[in-house]
């Protein structure tokens, strides 16, 4: 579904690229409660379904942190870079949750190589990423992701 590249020189190539949609990523309770113990955020909105039916939200929603962790296996659908030693993710220049994601949504991640720039033994990407949820009129998450890819 996505491109495939295949070393740094073609990489290169596809700046101001729009990569395109991934597919589709529920959002189920047991992932949600999985991201709750590895990080030891047990928040009642996320993990206690009872009681966040009756929360503002109306029923337990994904932490804004696994919304976004969710970028690295949507975004592998839509690039994939061969003929590279290491690839490394380098940091974040923006990340905004406009939308709470519910429980039992879809999600999926729009993406556009904005920028990618040579840095000593590789090249670092920028990369604009929307993930939408599905029926919604606001996306989930708004980010700017950095990337390095050595040779």
């Amino acid at each position: 579904m996505g491109t495939t590249v295949n070393g740094l020189d073609e990489l290169k190539k596809l700046a101001g690229t729009d990569l395109g949609t991934s597919d589709w990523t529920e959002v189920t309770q047991e992932r949600v409660n999985t991201f709750a113990d590895a990080t030891g955020d047990h928040q009642w909105i996320h993990v206690d379904v009872e009681k966040a039916k009756e929360g503002p939200f109306g029923a337990p929603i994904a932490h804004g942190y696994l919304t976004l962790s969710l970028f690295i296996p949507m975004f592998t659908e839509l690039l994939e870079v061969e003929g590279v030693t290491t690839k490394v993710n380098y940091g974040l220049n923006k990340v905004r949750f406009p939308s709470p994601v519910k429980v039992g949504s879809r999600i999926r991640l729009i993406a556009r190589l904005a920028e990618v720039e040579e840095v000593a033994g590789g090249v670092q990407i920028t990369v604009d990423g929307t993930v939408e949820i599905e029926d919604a009129p606001k996306p989930a998450c708004v980010l700017q992701s950095v990337s390095r890819f050595y040779a």
